[in-house]
């Protein structure tokens, strides 16, 4: 048990790659990139979502990259889905159902994480702009073209 426990613990070890390929000093690791979705989703979840499964689903979303890694879509992400499922099935099987869901954007809780994805990413690249000054702004644009619902596209405005 303590191994597989410390091989999630591996995600606060591993850096986003978005971030170490655009030159991002001391990038944020996979691990707090969701812990800062599951803070967004404590103050931005709609009351009629189920929080906790939308909290479950920001923490354990990235769970397999311990495995498979960061891809962002400068990789080739066509296996991505397949690879990311078989590492759940192995690491935590009763979080595949989540991921499968996050992956599908199944259920409006989904839906909702999807967005909070992109909302912490863009948040992330404002904040790394102006504390070392470089330009990430492929980053909030691709947030921002991805979150749909006005109130947390504002967010990043």
């Amino acid at each position: 048990m303590r191994d597989e426990l410390s091989e999630m613990l591996e995600l606060k070890n591993l850096p986003r790659t978005g971030w170490v390929r655009s030159g991002v000093n001391n990038p944020e690791s996979v691990a707090a990139h969701s812990w800062g979705m599951a803070i967004l989703a404590l103050r931005l979840a709609p009351k009629e979502l189920d929080l906790m499964k939308i909290l479950t689903m920001c923490i354990v979303h990235d769970l397999p990259e311990v495995r498979v890694g960061d891809l962002t879509p400068h990789d080739d992400t066509s296996q991505k889905s397949q690879l990311e499922h078989a590492a759940m099935s192995e690491i935590a099987p009763e979080w595949l159902g989540l991921l499968m869901d996050y992956d599908s954007g199944a259920s409006p809780e989904a839906r909702f994480v999807k967005q909070i994805d992109k909302l912490d990413m863009g948040m992330q690249a404002m904040l790394y702009q102006s504390q070392q000054g470089i330009d990430l702004s492929e980053f909030i644009l691709s947030a921002k073209s991805n979150i749909y619902d006005r109130y947390l596209g504002d967010i990043l405005t």
